[in-house]
């Protein structure tokens, strides 16, 4: 069998000259541990060899698994697929991020007689490499205000400066480090908070944080005062960027949730420039973890899951023990086809906007594993959430919850509750008969019923306006409208309907509570338009609920207990309503009757 060495390729892929292969073929010489590994993770070296020349190269730590199992070993033969040459103690190094092993040719004694390729060392490619660093920003241009029309001058030097950024030799953000003092990364900001205030007795500031993210991993990188001002507008969530010059510093794993043992901070002499070349860098990359394998996960482990939107709690506001700060809190419930589900818990800004229907699939990235109650997940504030993501594993979890995972009954980590009961199909004299929502945790049920009356008082409400918030607002003195917790002002509030409605079926009455996303469905109007009626017309306002009524729908229904003036009772919160489906009625029918 002929070797596929790729003979003579690594002199140009060294020298990046045009025409070097992308996918070459090379021999392995040496496999070596390095000894000295400053953030425990094990580091190995490749010495490869073209059958020409050879040089150092450096594996990926995601790719030990290939040393360790054996697969890679002196005198294997390999194609790289993924790779990338860095400049490291004056010398040009391969790092590889991806390579597949050719097993079809074995174990072979040394090909040729390969010499040592140093291309460093000419004073030609030393000259080259001056050449290709990146120039300076003109931070005042490029991220303060914009002239109002770009000089050809300053056009030809914007295209000439892109230029230089794109050929300058690109280091994974695997192989950053504090030891080293020229590289340049390109990256995509999968994640960007908003800028936070501090104050203290050494002063006060501000900062912001992202995460950029290419092929070999993803760091976490922050900016601090006049660098916020700098910055923050100009690195856009999703884009592709050249960073470079920034410090690098031992993460702070308290305050992040990022995989990697490294952090960077962003400084006067940052440069960041936009990537003409989007696609290059992937967008998002997940490690998910299965619901089911929650308490195989060390506690307080970061991790990423995938699953079904089962259930979403009503947003929450409670007072920090500490500092006794105010904080949003929601709970939403999960479940994967490993027939789990588990608490995630929503905070702060996350809590108030979260807005995604149940039902639907959504991954997420970087959560923290806790024990509160059992197993259970927390978000933080550098954490990922992804409705319907188009990848593998939310196709397979849809064509799992759309064949079967409806009717599932689901585990639970938590100690005391070990099944999640299945939504049902009730009438409303079983749901009074069966006492749903009587025990400390929810029922959740569907059950199809007609409306026959909108309460009138208090159907809706004034609210903040600002997105999210959905706080009630108080009319001052002047006739404007105040928000307690955004601490604003404002011409005028949104309305929002907490609607009560009464509902039948054959069997019986019930009280269903609405809120304004299901008011708005069934009314057919929002609330700012029922206030503004009945400020200018109130009987053009109930003409719209008399059309309301009576009308069929399918609710998808909460029962939990509630304490009102020292009384128990149970208040049933609709979660969701859809229009009757006459033929999937028509088979519940069928397959009543023929349950007989």
């Amino acid at each position: 069998m002929t070797e596929p060495i790729s003979i003579g390729s690594l002199k140009p892929i060294l020298n990046a000259q045009p025409g070097a292969l992308q996918t070459p073929i090379f021999q392995v010489l040496q496999v070596r541990k390095l000894t000295s590994v400053s953030n425990g993770v094990e580091r190995y070296r490749i010495v490869l060899s073209d059958s020409i020349h050879y040089v150092q190269s450096m594996l990926a730590s995601q790719k030990n698994e290939l040393v360790v199992s054996g697969k890679l070993q002196k005198g294997a033969i390999v194609q790289l697929i993924q790779f990338s040459v860095n400049m490291m103690k004056e010398r040009k190094i391969i790092i590889i991020i991806n390579l597949n092993i050719l097993e079809q040719y074995g174990i072979l004694p040394k090909i040729g007689a390969p010499a040592s390729l140093e291309p460093s060392s000419s004073t030609a490619d030393k000259e080259e490499s001056r050449k290709q660093e990146i120039p300076v920003i003109n931070q005042t241009s490029f991220y303060g205000n914009k002239p109002l029309g770009p000089t050809f001058h300053e056009e030809k030097e914007k295209m000439n400066h892109i230029s230089s950024v794109s050929s300058t030799t690109i280091y994974p953000i695997e192989s950053l480090s504090p030891y080293q003092n020229k590289w340049t990364i390109k990256a995509r900001v999968t994640n960007k908070t908003e800028i936070k205030h501090w104050h203290n007795q050494k002063g006060e500031g501000k900062l912001f944080s992202c995460i950029f993210m290419d092929e070999s991993g993803e760091i976490r990188a922050t900016a601090f005062n006049d660098q916020v001002d700098m910055l923050y507008d100009a690195l856009q969530e999703g884009q592709v960027y050249f960073v470079s010059k920034c410090r690098v510093n031992i993460a702070k794993k308290q305050f992040s949730n990022v995989q990697n043992e490294y952090e960077l901070t962003f400084e006067r002499d940052t440069e960041v420039e936009r990537c003409p070349d989007q696609s290059a860098v992937p967008h998002v990359k997940f490690n998910f973890v299965s619901l089911k394998d929650l308490d195989s996960v060390g506690k307080d482990s970061i991790i990423d899951v995938i699953g079904i939107l089962n259930d979403i709690h009503e947003i929450v506001e409670i007072t920090s023990k500490t500092t006794q700060k105010l904080y949003s809190k929601r709970d939403i419930f999960l479940v994967d086809n490993s027939n789990y589900s588990v608490r995630l818990t929503l905070w702060g800004k996350h809590a108030q906007d979260f807005n995604i229907p149940q039902e639907t699939i959504v991954a997420f990235k970087g959560l923290k594993v806790t024990d509160f109650n059992g197993r259970s997940l927390s978000m933080l504030s550098g954490a990922m959430i992804i409705a319907n993501p188009q990848i593998e594993e939310a196709y397979l979890l849809k064509k799992w919850y759309d064949k079967q995972g409806k009717e599932e009954t689901f585990m639970t980590h938590q100690p005391t509750i070990t099944t999640i009961r299945k939504e049902e199909r009730k009438t409303i004299a079983q749901i009074k008969d069966e006492q749903l929502g009587m025990t400390e945790q929810p029922d959740y049920f569907s059950v199809k019923a007609t409306i026959v009356f909108f309460k009138q008082e208090n159907i809706f409400y004034p609210a903040c306006p600002i997105e999210g918030c959905n706080k009630k607002a108080i009319e001052d003195n002047e006739g404007r409208w105040r928000c307690e917790r955004c601490d604003k002002s404002f011409l005028k509030p949104q309305y929002r309907y907490i609607v009560t409605i009464s509902v039948n079926d054959h069997t019986g009455q019930i009280w269903l509570n609405c809120f304004d996303d299901i008011g708005r469905q069934i009314i057919g109007k929002s609330a700012d338009d029922i206030a503004q009626m009945k400020e200018e017309n109130e009987q053009a306002a109930l003409n719209i609920f008399h059309e309301a009524n009576c009308k069929s729908y399918v609710f998808r229904v909460r029962a939990k207990q509630d304490s009102y003036n020292g009384a128990i009772r149970v208040r049933y919160q609709v979660m969701g309503v859809s229009p009757i489906n006459w033929a999937h009625e028509c088979k519940l029918l069928a397959d009543i009757i023929n349950s007989y």
